[in-house]
């Protein structure tokens, strides 16, 4: 169990009864709200054509079954002696690969001394020695039972009923523009590449794509996205506020005290939570997600600044283990600005429970965490980052310590920037990089200037400085400047020693100097280093053999 314990004090059975009074109007609050319908949908077609792959002895006896309703391809991973003779394609590999999802997946398979077989197929039984398709979350249509022959039973059952028209919600939205995946080739940021388990989310140059027939709706790309370029769409974010917002309500009009939501899946967490009965504590609110993974701090502090004591999210052993430490990564940095403001905690529990009873263990010790004195009345946007600013903005309204800024572990998603003006040129190709505005030059005059709140700490900004002058610095600032531009380097212009236009600064020409003084481009004539791109050329096509006097500036 990973499970956070509290030195909770002893329970009150009077006070129990009267907090399970109040869930039951939360609860009762929470559902009254307007079911959600999902606005764009995934569709898919399946006509029933079934690969099966294995070895003789398993994928034959298995593909005779299905052979009867379903056109059936198999590919043996072996060579049987004499098999009899079958009413469907039987093909030798020795080496297979499939990747797509129901109704679209393509398979390539070769045998010594073959020519490479390809197909298509709506269908996949894979009975394989290791699955083919190696994500965590399985793409609709692929069956990998594994050799229990219950789960082999049940999956050819499935299959049987898998052929039609079918469709699912999209569940995310993407905004490319304060996308801080890349910037000029550049990598930034990753997280939703690195925790999608279906493996629906790509590299896609600066930007990421997400193939929406392979995304599971799990959401945790939405919950680690630093920007909100990628967000939850079933149900979206507002939607969950709502119903936090109407279920503490209810609770404290009903004499509840010290709520504490309990997010889990409409599956196995909600199984194991029916077999806990009346062993739930009182004041612990379940609240049914998409799934226990598409909820992160945007979401707990709203709840936390509402009144909420504590976050509580079940896992129940069925997740990706990404999600688990992207979870407790989100815990810890919420949990460091709770403490940095005075409110004594701790606030979130992440619970990795398989059992009712270590469930009733764990929820004894639920989070006892203080809250705003003055619940917030602000709704939930679906933009990330304006949830935040709401969220937090309240929290240090109503914070015990007011504390001008939090140091923040590396990772978080808040952060101020550190310029060394000795190497910075002011070339502004971080300005260019930043997806967030958080970077920006001085329109026309040579300096830059950073929007605290901003910046989501990417790394784009380092990543790009030629000059390697930019280090992160995580941090949560409450400052008034926070949201006003500040300046972090400035420098006179410098002028072209021959039209005296301004064309950049001192720091970036003596760096050229440097640096391209030995060029052979520039050997005896340093003074075009010193001139505007036009004046440059013009020095360059002049001819070298007439007498010419040219007036130039030196500096």
């Amino acid at each position: 169990m990973n499970i956070r314990f509290t030195d909770n004090p002893p329970l009150n059975p009077v006070q129990d009864g009267r907090d399970a009074q109040a869930r039951c109007a939360a609860i009762l609050a929470a559902d009254a709200l307007p079911a959600f319908e999902p606005a764009v949908s995934v569709s898919y077609r399946s006509s029933g054509r079934t690969l099966v792959v294995g070895s003789s002895a398993h994928a034959l006896p298995w593909a005779d079954r299905l052979a009867a309703v379903l056109p059936v391809t198999v590919l043996l991973l072996d060579s049987p002696d004499n098999p009899p003779a079958r009413p469907y394609p039987v093909h030798v590999a020795r080496t297979v690969a499939v990747a797509g999802w129901l109704g679209a997946f393509e398979a390539r398979w070769q045998a010594p001394g073959q020519p490479v077989g390809q197909g298509r197929f709506d269908l996949v039984l894979d009975l394989a020695p290791s699955r083919l398709i190696p994500s965590h979350q399985r793409p609709h249509g692929y069956y990998a039972p594994g050799d229990d022959e219950a789960a082999r039973a049940q999956a050819a059952e499935e299959l049987l009923d898998m052929v039609g028209d079918f469709e699912k919600p999209k569940y995310f939205a993407y905004k490319e523009r304060t996308c801080a995946h890349g910037r000029n080739g550049l990598t930034g940021c990753s997280a939703c590449i690195d925790i999608c388990s279906a493996q629906a989310i790509a590299d896609d140059g600066d930007h990421i794509k997400v193939n929406p027939w392979l995304c599971a709706g799990c959401g945790a790309c939405s919950t680690v996205c630093p920007t909100g370029a990628i967000s939850y769409a079933y149900p979206p974010a507002a939607l969950t506020g709502k119903r936090m917002q109407a279920a503490l309500r209810a609770y404290r009009e009903a004499g509840g005290r010290q709520p504490v939501f309990l997010l889990h899946d409409p599956e196995h967490g909600a199984a194991l939570l029916a077999q806990l009965g009346e062993a739930l504590p009182g004041r612990v609110i379940p609240l049914t997600l998409q799934h226990s993974a598409s909820t992160g701090i945007d979401v707990w502090f709203a709840a936390i600044a509402y009144g909420a004591a504590g976050i509580a999210v079940l896992m129940t052993g069925q997740e990706a283990p990404q999600y688990v430490a992207a979870l407790d990564q989100q815990m810890a940095i919420a949990q460091t600005v709770l403490d940095g403001l005075g409110y004594e905690g701790p606030h979130f529990q992440l619970l990795r429970v398989a059992a009712p009873d270590e469930l009733a263990v764990a929820l004894r010790h639920a989070p006892r965490g203080l809250a705003p004195s003055e619940p917030a009345v602000f709704h939930l946007a679906n933009d990330k980052r304006n949830t935040l600013d709401y969220a937090l903005a309240h929290l240090h309204r109503h914070a015990p310590q007011q504390l001008e800024q939090v140091a923040l572990p590396p990772g978080a998603p808040f952060g101020a920037i550190e310029v060394d003006r000795k190497a910075c040129s002011l070339c502004m190709a971080c300005v260019g990089a930043c997806p967030a505005g958080a970077l920006q030059d001085g329109q026309g005059v040579p300096l830059l200037r950073f929007i605290e709140q901003n910046c989501v700490q990417c790394g784009l900004c380092a990543a790009t400085c030629p000059e390697t002058a930019i280090t992160l610095r995580p941090r949560l600032s409450f400052m008034d400047t926070r949201s006003q531009p500040v300046v972090l380097n400035e420098t006179q212009p410098f002028h072209c020693i021959r039209c005296d236009k301004p064309f950049g600064t001192l720091q970036m020409v003596e760096n050229m100097l440097g640096r391209l003084g030995a060029h052979p481009a520039f050997a005896g004539h340093l003074d075009r280093l010193r001139m505007c791109g036009d004046c440059r050329v013009i020095d360059m096509m002049e001819p070298r053999d007439e007498l010419k006097v040219t007036n130039l500036r030196r500096t």
